[in-house]
């Protein structure tokens, strides 16, 4: 239903869980903003000044106070366990990786930092593209995410994923797509004044296209991004 509303189309494979969650969410928001709105049109009108009506002073409800404070905390704890599972899935465990990048974030572009010809990361064959980050469809694939300068965040949302990219830690992150197509990777943490420019691309392809366009990249790879290349600020 959310895809219908506002929220962009899922392509992941723990993105139906998460969703979920935000729909249950989503109602039970809904259903107490509805009884405040209701509650608070009823007073308005009952307790409306009148002429030669004088205002009377309420201490307050014990009874009522406990019962919606114990409430609301009752809802959130019962949200925190049903949720536990998907965190669990999503941050602690996941599937074993068949693809793996490491990817940095500096003002204000993302670098996507690819195994080379030998296939393993952190060689001296590694090749580095500036916002450009091609994955094959339904393979998992695993992120080592950092950043160079600011905290920035890493944000994919047809994959329902967003992760902070900190400065001097390796944060380990997962995603498997599940359609192919292409779609944005936008920073959204505030990361200074060329924020609104910084956003990646994420090009879901087939197999064959993936290795195909791999290939092309391994026999003409970009020149080395330099250190103080970055996006115009906009």
């Amino acid at each position: 239903m959310l895809e219908y509303l506002y929220f962009p189309h899922d392509i992941s494979t723990f993105g139906p869980q998460i969703d979920w969650l935000f729909e249950l969410i989503f109602w039970i928001v809904l259903v107490v903003w509805t009884a405040v709105m209701i509650t608070m049109v009823v007073f308005m009108i009952r307790y409306r000044a009148r002429p030669g009506r004088k205002a009377e002073y309420i201490e307050g409800n014990s009874r009522l106070e406990i019962i919606w404070t114990t409430a609301t905390a009752a809802i959130l704890i019962v949200l925190a366990f049903m949720s536990r599972s998907t965190w669990a899935d999503i941050k602690e465990h996941g599937p074993p990786g068949q693809v793996f990048y490491a990817v940095t974030g500096k003002q204000f572009n993302w670098e996507f930092t690819y195994p080379g010809p030998d296939g393993k990361l952190g060689t001296k064959d590694d090749i580095i593209v500036e916002n450009e980050l091609h994955v094959p469809v339904n393979k998992v694939v695993r992120v080592d995410l950092t950043s160079k300068d600011v905290i920035h965040s890493f944000y994919i949302p047809n994959m329902r994923l967003r992760q902070d990219a900190v400065p001097g830690r390796i944060i380990h992150v997962w995603f498997e797509a599940t359609e192919t197509g292409q779609y944005e990777i936008p920073c959204s943490q505030l990361c200074g004044f060329g924020h609104s420019g910084m956003k990646g691309n994420l090009t879901v392809e087939s197999q064959e296209d993936f290795d195909k366009w791999l290939k092309d990249l391994y026999a003409n790879p970009p020149a080395p991004p330099s250190a103080t290349e970055g996006a115009s600020p906009k």
